[in-house]
């Protein structure tokens, strides 16, 4: 990674500005522009998310915002209401106040003396979901945003669910949350009064994850707000989509480069949930000075060519070495003029007695019924989604192959290359009222090698839709449509195509209420891959420049952190622990003479044979020092399962030195909807 020291302007930094509310709140931002601003105005670049601008995210925010400001760009990091050190309270993700503040911050940038009156909204995640919903809130001098890591739909495509399947994440991410909006603010902004305001964050928060999320199983009118998939026409600003194939939020790109009728581009890497400049899998991009040339063109007028390029931008992947923590990814960048584009066609495979076929075989109907340990080589749903280089990736998936319904091809003649979402159409039937069907498209090795290359999952509950829900009968078949992570990748010749059928994946996701055997008609089943046919031109794609940013805020490591992964199984009880650590250490921000710690660890059980013992543990902490300042949060959530609701037992914790000053806990029983 280049550090770059010099700029075209040289940049001013305010630490900390108050921008006002029309309610009195006070939100609290850093701003990033250049020195002669005031008599030369240029235009603006907001990221507003909830984690903390002064000690959260300084190591992401310094880099990228000074980078950008050094082009002649003012920048500011505005902290969420009721996070930071903005005033107010936070109440869930992605609430209306929310995106009314947000429109509010605009108006108020773009009046600034310092700016053109032309905003531009950027952000990761949190930010890259608000950034969407802002814009189709249509504030006049919003002209364009870029978007990474987020979705349009927050019921199909965010931490939560995935195919009407409960995820695992979403009390990883819920627990988490609601550790990081339980901390103070700094007293150096905040003043006198911070730990009231403290305490008033402590009073007013809730386990949101048990409290809200939880009560909506469905896809209801608390999922369809913020999701802009709602109508899309309602952004007309141009929006820039960026995304990772390793990411959880991978479908995001394509769907709204299909579906969005503003001007508008997609970039997805092989990325997990990262900055592309700064990403893993490899190979970071030189993305800061790709994103210039974006806001160049939609803030300052610059006809500088980006919008004649391709819109759509993918990275085609090819099998290698599944490891947990892959540095870098083996492939090559591939454009296309449109999205769907002409250039894919869809190709058949069946699912027959003897493996995957061209042709329909015979009809037959095989039995299976998956150990409740399937998705131990899943790795996790998000991979480094708190912005660690945890050992997060899936492994080689011949354990979890052998304990499902696989089917295969023979060994391919010739190289075969698909690039968007593949479908497989079952035909099938189980014994009991609810069960889920996990779906994962292997590449297999002439060494026998199983590269996970996409995966799918169906509550078969949901089987028509997300909203209008209905349980199966018991030995009744149906045919189900389950829809497979958009990817892109190239099956090389004499490797084995592996399609492989598991009645559970956990701790991806949350196991059916009970037992039940999985029935499929083969000979009627198929497979519906997207093929890509390689062209003249994918060898004239141009590379991206090497990644380079400003530099980082003067950090001193106190004790290393730790990123781990952990799978036990005991032989004699069939019981498999998984423990996962994501560990930040403890480091000291010298420029404000302030020590941090953050970290989370989980603890996931489950024994075979019996889905109602699956259970999960989520420990967070966090801590800061400066002086005779220091104070600390701790949170842990445990969630069990019975056949008829979730159990969620919710604890708080909040310290000044040594001496607990607060301390709350909730036990949340939430019925199963079909879940």
């Amino acid at each position: 990674m280049r550090v770059v020291t010099e700029f075209p302007h040289e940049v001013t930094e305010q630490e900390h500005v108050w921008i006002p509310m029309s309610d009195g709140t006070r939100l609290s931002a850093r701003i990033w522009m250049p020195d002669d601003a005031a008599d030369n105005p240029v235009p603006a670049i907001l990221e507003y998310i909830p984690y903390r601008k002064r000690d959260g995210t300084r190591a992401w925010d310094d880099p990228r915002h000074h980078y950008w400001a050094g082009h002649g760009y003012a920048c500011i990091r505005l902290d969420i209401r009721g996070t930071g050190e903005s005033e107010g309270q936070t109440t869930d993700e992605y609430p209306l106040q929310e995106q009314d503040d947000a429109v509010e911050a605009i108006a108020w940038i773009a009046e600034q003396a310092w700016c053109t009156g032309k905003v531009g909204m950027t952000g990761i995640s949190w930010g890259g979901f608000n950034g969407l919903q802002v814009a189709a809130r249509r504030p006049p001098a919003l002209k364009a945003i870029i978007t990474h890591c987020s979705t349009d739909d927050r019921y199909a495509d965010d931490v939560h669910f995935m195919g009407g399947c409960l995820l695992l994440d979403n009390f990883f991410w819920g627990s988490g949350f609601f550790m990081f909006m339980s901390r103070p603010g700094d007293p150096e902004i905040q003043g006198e009064h911070w730990r009231d305001q403290w305490m008033e964050r402590l009073l007013n928060w809730e386990p949101v994850a048990a409290t809200i999320w939880q009560q909506h199983q469905r896809r209801d009118a608390y999922w369809k707000g913020g999701s802009v998939c709602e109508n899309y026409d309602d952004i007309e600003c141009a929006v820039f989509a960026v995304g990772g194939w390793n990411d959880g939020y991978s479908n995001a790109v394509p769907r709204m480069l299909e579906n969005l009728n503003c001007p508008k581009k997609g970039l997805v890497g092989p990325w997990g949930h990262k900055y592309p400049q700064d990403a893993i899998p490899g190979p970071s991009i030189g993305f800061l000075q790709h994103s210039l040339r974006w806001w160049d063109h939609w803030l300052k007028g610059d006809d500088n060519g980006i919008m004649e390029e391709p819109p759509y931008k993918a990275w085609l992947d090819e099998p290698q070495k599944p490891l947990a923590l892959l540095p870098m990814s083996k492939g090559r960048w591939v454009t296309e003029p449109s999205w769907p584009s002409p250039n894919i066609a869809s190709q058949t495979l069946h699912l027959n007695g003897d493996g995957l076929g061209e042709s329909a075989g015979a009809e037959s109907v095989v039995v299976h019924r998956s150990p409740e340990t399937v998705g131990a080589g899943g790795g996790v749903w998000c991979p480094y989604g708190l912005g660690g280089s945890s050992p997060d990736l899936p492994v080689d998936q011949r354990e979890d192959d052998s304990k499902s319904l696989c089917f295969e091809t023979e060994p391919l003649a010739e190289r075969l290359e698909i690039m968007g979402a593949p479908v497989l159409n079952l035909r099938l039937s189980i014994d009991q009222p609810q069960g889920m069907v996990v779906v994962r498209l292997n590449d297999v090795a002439p060494d026998g090698t199983s590269w996970r290359t996409t995966y799918g999952m169906l509550n078969l509950s949901h089987r028509s839709d997300h909203e209008h829900v209905r349980t199966m009968t018991p030995g009744k078949e149906v045919t189900v449509h389950v829809k497979l992570n958009d990817c892109a990748h190239a099956f090389p010749a004499g490797h084995r195509i592996r399609v492989a059928i598991s009645t559970s994946y956990f701790p991806v996701a949350w196991t059916a209420p009970e037992a039940f055997s999985l029935s499929v008609r083969t000979g009627v089943s198929s497979l519906e891959m997207p093929v890509r046919a390689p062209r003249d031109e994918d060898a004239r794609v141009a590379d991206f420049p090497p990644p380079e940013m400003a530099a980082m805020p003067e950090t001193s490591v106190i004790l290393a952190g730790e990123g781990s992964r952990h799978i036990e199984r005991n032989v004699l009880t069939g019981e498999q622990v998984t423990r996962l650590v994501e560990d930040g250490g403890i480091y000291r921000l010298e420029e404000l003479d302030l020590e941090c710690a953050d970290g989370g660890k989980a603890e996931f059980r489950i024994v075979d044979g019996d889905p109602l013992s699956a259970r999960g543990v989520w420990n967070w902490w966090s801590r800061r020092t400066r002086g005779d300042w220091d104070v600390g949060v701790t949170t842990k959530m445990e969630v069990t399962v019975s056949r008829e609701a979730y159990h969620i037992a919710t604890d708080l914790e909040a310290f000044e030195g040594d001496r607990r000053i607060f301390a709350r806990s909730w036990n949340h029983d939430v019925p199963r909807d079909h879940l």
